[in-house]
């Protein structure tokens, strides 16, 4: 199964490039739809991917239609608080074409409410207590819902355990 994140708009160059980590930990595409809120020359954007930019697939859209036209038929999840269905809720672990998409709204204003009511049947949602919090923080949104979409999945292509040798810092931990 290939999993793929998807930011709509995204404002913020740090969450962007935690996001990009979490992409190269977990071999997901990551997709830009623009216009992005930053340049990604940015040095925070930079700064938050590390040194793993080289390893993220990353594909750019020109605006959400390019982006809802490269997806096609293939499966696609909006993950906002408006959503009907709870994240864990959702089967994760297959589906007929063999990919998935999470897209990801805006930091300030989340998806386009047209959107959201075109696809009520594939949103998802994170529970939170929106009494006292607007909305979670974009990168760790992206990291609940990819990682139960992974465990799902049986950590698929994932590493479940570190083997330590002779030039891990961890040796000292008598593992």
């Amino acid at each position: 199964m290939k999993n793929h994140i998807a930011l709509f708009e995204p404002l913020m160059p740090a969450n962007t490039g935690n996001i990009s980590r979490t992409c190269a930990a977990t071999n997901s595409t990551l997709h830009l739809i623009h216009p992005l809120g930053f340049s990604t020359d940015d040095k925070m954007l930079k700064r938050a991917g590390l040194d793993y930019w080289h390893n993220v697939d990353i594909v750019e859209h020109d605006n959400l239609e390019a982006f809802l036209s490269y997806v096609g038929e293939r499966k696609l999840y909006l993950i906002t608080k408006f959503a009907p269905q709870i994240y864990s809720e959702a089967d994760l672990a297959q589906n007929e074409s063999n990919e998935q998409f999470f897209l990801f709204g805006k930091e300030t204003t989340g998806l386009p409410i047209e959107l959201m009511e075109a696809h009520k049947n594939d949103s998802l949602r994170i529970p939170m207590n929106d009494e006292h919090v607007r909305s979670l923080n974009l990168s760790n949104t992206a990291n609940i819902v990819i990682f139960e979409a992974l465990r799902q999945q049986q950590w698929q292509g994932l590493e479940t355990f570190h083997h330590y040798d002779d030039t891990d810092k961890a040796k000292d931990l008598n593992w």
